[in-house]
């Protein structure tokens, strides 16, 4: 179980591996939480917020939460889509 516990929580940027990450939902919403690099967090983009990742231990207790500005939202999904190579 410690073993599977490492794995999932093994990644170089933000602790998490890709696996765990896709579990995770926001828990207010229950919608599908999108990774941020710098700094290590997982956004919310239903509700506008950002859960703290500190050593690789996600923090997704409301409380822990901060609410983004609107402009630093559309500042990661303009990051996001160029990083993609699409455009709107």
């Amino acid at each position: 179980m410690v073993r599977l516990n490492v794995w999932l929580l093994k990644d170089a940027g933000t602790g998490l591996s890709k696996t765990l990450s896709e579990i995770l939902v926001c828990p207010l919403t229950k919608q599908p939480l999108r990774v941020c690099e710098e700094p290590p967090s997982l956004i919310s983009d239903s509700t506008g917020i950002s859960f703290p990742i500190k050593d690789g231990i996600p923090f997704l207790v409301p409380r822990d939460g901060k609410i983004l500005d609107s402009d630093c939202t559309k500042k990661d999904d303009d990051a996001a889509r160029d990083s993609a190579g699409t455009k709107e």
